[in-house]
């Protein structure tokens, strides 16, 4: 399912515009990505929540020239589910 399969489903199950609930979607990821951003998680209970992980500094291989890579430490964004939302999932044999 993509972005405008997402607003489209709201849409007909709420009964607003399409262009408001695409806003309302757009703010919604652009506040858990400036969240993010700064270093701080977004928790949404019975969700899940968009984390920021610490990756540390390794060392990796460039095949292609046979040469040693150092790979610096950075911060990448994570989501965990919420253990209910994992069981729904699990348990659905469709």
């Amino acid at each position: 399912m993509i972005k405008a399969e997402v607003v489209s489903e709201i849409a007909k199950k709420t009964g607003i515009e399409k262009i408001a609930v695409m806003t309302i979607v757009e703010e919604l990821m652009g506040v858990i990505k400036d969240s993010l951003t700064e270093g701080e998680n977004v928790y949404l209970r019975g969700f899940g929540s968009f984390i920021v992980r610490k990756r540390a500094e390794k060392t990796g291989r460039n095949i292609s020239k046979n040469t040693t890579v150092i790979i610096p430490a950075h911060n990448i964004p994570a989501f965990k589910p919420a253990k209910s939302f994992m069981n729904e999932v699990k348990n659905n044999t469709k």
